[in-house]
Parts: structure tokens; C-alpha cells; sequence
């Protein structure tokens, strides 16, 4: 499976089709409510349903989680959201918890929309179910922890009705400043590409400890910790700045060589604390990555460089966004005439509330999805979530191997991993 295969996967069901009045293909007008389900009432999930709530038509009416304890508090959470914001109360029967929480959200005719922030092991068994019931997914990174998930969910977006809008969640992509320097790069102001620097440096996460918790259920609350459960750090949360360069460059990488390890981390889990992959893309582009997840001192950076013939371009998370050489520009905010932050530097936000150059990603990628339902305008993101993710479990398989490891040998002989539990215990 090539990057040919992979963009045909994901445009086969675009490719017919057509563009219907809101009123024809929703049944609601432009500006009535969606109806909003999450499936995860986690930290991530939770904010971003209150920013789709805050920034958007859509109204957040169902909630579904594995634990009872996460479902009250996210009832708890949106009940007062939803009163401020002069709507009513979460139905008693839209609230559902279990194995099968998930299967009872998409079933529901309730519902508009699910979004999708469990855990990465479930993220394409759930995208499965909700685009079975046909309604809009907005699911997070990434679509698939190996081989045999991403290949599945490409099955799964030739599936997707016209009618339908899917997407994964890469906010960072419509952050004004990022996007508006993507626009430039794109455009070649920076002239042939040769050498891109890339890097997420992150503080440890947090223990989930709840009293008399079995040992799976433990896991399953640590699922950052877990290797088949969250992909690794790699493939987890470092996927933001892989998905950036490819989307940059236009391509996924050919192949990868990659070191790190556990080296600080003597917690419960498998997942690396630090990462080095160095991956080639086309026409012999060199991605330097580097990334880190350890550390109390809650210091975050995050980031790309990208160096060519015509000049170069730092685009940071946090930061001066701009451009050097014969096209020199950077980023000002049209609304205040500022600049990013000068400090290079930002406070790690476990939940993704970021400020500084990504102080609007969520608020405008919810803005856009959105607008692709109630205008009709459906669009379908699965095959390049894959793809991100794939680029991803390359660098994983290089470092867990200790070798160089090619796009193709990922695809033929890819790690597969397996839960090892059964989900029925929480019924």
C-alpha cells in the first residue's frame, strides 16, 4: 500500500459526491443545533466537547464513558455548560456507561454527531459504529495504534457516506499562524526543501489512581502509559509535528531510523520516555525528530524548523512564527498586530488548551467540521489520519527494532499489539 492507495482509500466515496442543501441532507438548517455525543469523558474529551459547546452550533445533548465515576462528572460538567449557555439538561437516557457505551450512543437517534476520545486501542472499533449509524465522527488521533487498526479504518472510510463528514483531530492544522505560514511554504517561499528539524519535549503525565481499582482497570485509567493502548508517546502525542511535516512536504516518509528508550520513567507501563528518529521522505528530505516525556518541571516545547534554498521557516508551537530569506515574513496577529510569544517556550496542557500560536486551533478546526454539516459540504479525513499515524508507527518499529525500517516493510510485517483483557469485566 502506497501513498497513491492510501489517498484513493480515503477519496473513493468523494469522488461521488455531491453537494446538498442543508435542509435536504441533515434535515436541520444552517444555524439549528447539532447534537452533540461525546464518548470519553476524559480530561481531552471533555474540553473539546465544551469548545465545540462555546465556539459552535452544536450542543452537547449525550454522554458515554467505560466508568460510571467519569460519566457523572462529565454530566455534572456539561449540565452546567449547558444551562450558561441557556440549553437544557443531558436526558437521563442519553447517559451511557459500559463495554457497550459506545454501541448505545451510536444506536441512539438522538444524536448528530459522536466524538470520539477514548483511548487509541478503541479509536477505530468506535469509528467503525459511528460511521455504521451514519452519523458525523469527529475523532481523535490517531486512527489506529498498528498495521492491522489502519488498515481496517481504511475499509472503513471507503464506508462513509456522502452525507456523512468525518474528521480526525489535527487542530493544529487551523491554527491561524500555522496555517497561515503552511499557505507560504506550500507556495515555495523557502525554495527546494532539504532538511527539516522537528521536536516535543513534554513532562511526565499524571497518575489516575482510584481506590480498589483491579489491576486492569488501573491500566485502562494509566492508558498513557500503555504501549497498546496509546501507541506510545511516538505515535500518541508526538503524531502532531509528524502530521505538520507531512502536511508540509506533501508525502509521507519512506523509511526511518530511530534510537531512544525508558530511561527516566519507572512507573507502571511500557511507553518510551524519549524518541530520535531521523525519517527520509522524497527526494531525499531529512526529517530530524527529537522528543521527551518526563520531568516535574512542567516545561513544554514543541515545533518545527525547515530549512531550504531560499531561506527557512520556524513554525513553534509557542513563540515567533516567520520566515527568513528572499520571501522574510512573520506571523502578526491581524486582530492586535502582535507577534507570537517571544519565549520560544509554553505551559504543557494535558488537556490541549493551549495558548499562544495554537490559541484557536481547536475553536476553528471545530468551526470548520462543523460547517461541513450544516452546509452539506460533507468531507472525509480518515485516509490521511492513517497515514499520519502510519508515518508514525514507522519511526516506533525503527526504534523498537534497532534498524532501518522501510514504508513497505512497515506495512508487510508491522507490529500488531493486542488489549489483553476483556472489556466485559466493566458491565
Amino acid at each position: 500500500m502506497d501513498r497513491r492507495e492510501l489517498i484513493q482509500a480515503g477519496t473513493a466515496v468523494a469522488s461521488g459526491m455531491i453537494l446538498l442543501k442543508p435542509l435536504t441532507a441533515f434535515g436541520y438548517a444552517a444555524n439549528s443545533a447539532v447534537r452533540h455525543g461525546l464518548l470519553g469523558c476524559g480530561n481531552r474529551g471533555s474540553s473539546v466537547a465544551e469548545s465545540f459547546s462555546k465556539n459552535t452550533v452544536a450542543q452537547v445533548v449525550a454522554i458515554a464513558d467505560l466508568f460510571p465515576d467519569n460519566l457523572a462528572a462529565g454530566r455534572g460538567r456539561f449540565d452546567k455548560i449547558n444551562a450558561g449557555l441557556g440549553r437544557s439538561a443531558i436526558d437521563e437516557k442519553l447517559l451511557f456507561h459500559g463495554p457497550h457505551a459506545f454501541e448505545q450512543l451510536a444506536a441512539s437517534p438522538d444524536v448528530d454527531l459522536i466524538q470520539i476520545s477514548t483511548p487509541p486501542f478503541f479509536h477505530v472499533q468506535h469509528l467503525e459504529a459511528a460511521v455504521a449509524s451514519g452519523k458525523h465522527v469527529y475523532c481523535e488521533k490517531p486512527v489506529g495504534i498498528d498495521i492491522h487498526q489502519a488498515k481496517h479504518a481504511l475499509e472503513i472510510a471507503k464506508r462513509v457516506k456522502s452525507t456523512q463528514s468525518v474528521d480526525v483531530g489535527f487542530q493544529c492544522r487551523n491554527a491561524p499562524p500555522i496555517a497561515a505560514i503552511a499557505e507560504r511554504i506550500k507556495a515555495g517561499a523557502l525554495g527546494k526543501i532539504a532538511v527539516v528539524a522537528g521536536n516535543y519535549y513534554a513532562p511526565a503525565s499524571t497518575e489516575k489512581n482510584r481506590p480498589g481499582a483491579s489491576a486492569d482497570e488501573y491500566r485502562l485509567r494509566n492508558w498513557l502509559w500503555d504501549r497498546a493502548l496509546s501507541g506510545d508517546i511516538l505515535v500518541e502525542q508526538n503524531i502532531h509535528i509528524i502530521d505538520l511535516c507531512n502536511w508540509l512536504l506533501g508525502s509521507h516518509p519512506l523509511k526511518a531510523i530511530a534510537t531512544g528508550g525508558r530511561n527516566i520513567l519507572n512507573h507502571f507501563g511500557d511507553c518510551w520516555d524519549n524518541y530520535q528518529v531521523d525519517f527520509t521522505y522524497p527526494g531525499d528530505v531529512h526529517l530530524s525528530f527529537s522528543s521527551t516525556q518526563f520531568g516535574s518541571d512542567g516545561v513544554f516545547d514543541a515545533g518545527l524548523r525547515l530549512f531550504g534554498a531560499n531561506g527557512s521557516a520556524t513554525v513553534p508551537y509557542s513563540g515567533p512564527i516567520q520566515i527568513t530569506g528572499s520571501q522574510a515574513w512573520a506571523w502578526q496577529d491581524p486582530a492586535t498586530g502582535a507577534a507570537g510569544s517571544p519565549s520560544g517556550t509554553g505551559k504543557f496542557a494535558a488537556n490541549g488548551a493551549f495558548s499562544d500560536n495554537l490559541a484557536f486551533a481547536d475553536r476553528d478546526k471545530e468551526r470548520t467540521f462543523i460547517d461541513s454539516i450544516t452546509s452539506g459540504s460533507s468531507h472525509n479525513q480518515i485516509a490521511a489520519g492513517v497515514e499520519t499515524a502510519l508515518s508514525c508507527m514507522l519511526g516506533r518499529m525503527a526504534g523498537l527494532t534497532r534498524r532501518e525500517v522501510t514504508w513497505e516493510e512497515l506495512l508487510t510485517h508491522g507490529e500488531t499489539y493486542q488489549l489483553g483483557m476483556s472489556m466485559e469485566q466493566f458491565g
